[in-house]
């Protein structure tokens, strides 16, 4: 048995150098245990007979390691790469939790190919059925379906323009007795795109609907839009363009760092800046930011107000969710981004789907749920 201590190094991934055949390696993880002393030093005892092995864990301490090893619990057929003489491993069994500390680069290389895509968008209303009715029949959403929990004393429905596994859709959510949310100044709008803006608002209008904009062409634009408010209170921007799979387009929020914002994104979540434009006229910024092009893909619009650092979000709306392949490696990109993890990775109770939650720089929530699980749950 030979002992290797090493202290928390700089180095950002576990490193094998010069080391033997892949089909050796597997006789490593019989025989790794993990401890930690008072001094934050890990220590690894290993029965292998490499006098070359050099690890190097970076900033974990053991709970973090074994909170995070299932994220790269891969095996080591399809993980090992060799780089010249060198071979990064995250090799099958319990080496896998050594290897959890894989470089930034790494995991953020993994996020571009992850496949994402949004999901839904929840938010809180006072009066489900109202809100149902005011969709179905204004706005040709459809009711998808409809879940109660009385034992956590609330309900959601589901509506939108396709089924869930393929189209975005916002999750309403009502609590048991509570009428009515703050929407708070840093929520904007959702966006739906119709074929006809003006008649989309005189329908809205014969039944009841507040409409703040008129029809008419944006600022500095062509498109026809116009703004209209839900019995909640929500503003919906409607947009006038042709058939296209995702009439559910945008959620806008704002943001108080625009640069900051569209870096985490990019990183984190792996989105693309689809385009971004400056009106110093009316002192603000927007970025469009997605998973595919804007014309067949929902975008999250962040807004940046001209000196504006900071909004109330209110209690209204909730968050965004966000399809992964590994909720896990999602954990980790978004800690290496800043971004604060706000519900550990695992399977939620009950249902067994594997989700995390995280807020951006901003507070603005995003929950990533595991694709396989989704559909599973969908079913």
């Amino acid at each position: 048995m030979k002992r290797i201590v090493c202290t928390m190094a700089p180095a950002s991934c576990l490193q094998l150098s010069s080391i033997r055949p892949l089909s050796s390696i597997s006789s490593l993880s019989s025989s790794l245990r993990i401890s930690k002393s008072v001094t934050t030093r890990i220590s690894l005892s290993i029965s292998n007979p490499y006098p070359n092995l050099s690890l190097s864990l970076s900033r974990f301490g053991t709970r973090d390691i074994h909170q995070h090893a299932h994220s790269f619990r891969i095996k080591a057929s399809n993980f090992l790469r060799t780089e010249g003489n060198t071979v990064e491993a995250g090799a099958a069994g319990n080496v896998a939790q050594a290897s959890t500390t894989v470089s930034q680069e790494d995991v953020l290389e993994w996020v571009k190919k992850d496949k994402r895509r949004l999901l839904h968008v929840v938010y809180r209303v006072g009066d489900l059925e109202k809100t149902i009715k005011f969709y179905t029949e204004c706005l040709g959403m459809k009711l998808l379906r409809k879940r109660d929990i009385p034992e956590e004393r609330y309900t959601n429905a589901f509506l939108g323009y396709g089924p869930e596994d393929s189209h975005f859709v916002v999750e309403l959510t009502y609590n048991y007795g509570v009428p009515k949310y703050d929407i708070g100044t840093g929520f904007g709008h959702f966006g739906i795109t119709v074929e006809d803006v003006s008649k989309t608002v005189d329908l809205i209008k014969a039944k009841g609907g507040k409409v703040t904009r008129e029809p008419g062409p944006v600022k500095d634009g062509n498109t026809v839009i116009a703004f209209i408010e839900d019995p909640d209170g929500y503003k919906f921007e409607l947009l006038e363009r042709g058939p296209t799979p995702e009439p559910l387009c945008q959620v806008m929020l704002r943001v108080g760092d625009l640069d900051r914002s569209i870096s985490f994104y990019e990183k984190a979540f792996g989105m693309e800046l689809l385009r971004k434009r400056e009106s110093p006229e009316y002192k603000y910024t927007v970025a469009m930011m997605g998973y595919g092009p804007e014309d067949k893909n929902p975008v999250l619009e962040l807004t940046y107000n001209y000196g504006v650092t900071k909004y109330d979000q209110g209690n209204g709306y909730a968050q965004i969710a966000v399809g992964t392949d590994d909720v896990y490696r999602t954990a980790e990109a978004i800690r290496l981004c800043g971004g604060k993890i706000t519900r550990e990775p695992g399977p939620l109770p009950g249902i067994s789907t594997k989700i995390t939650a995280c807020l951006d720089p901003d507070g603005w929530k995003t929950v990533f749920v595991d694709n396989i699980d989704f559909v599973k749950e969908l079913e």
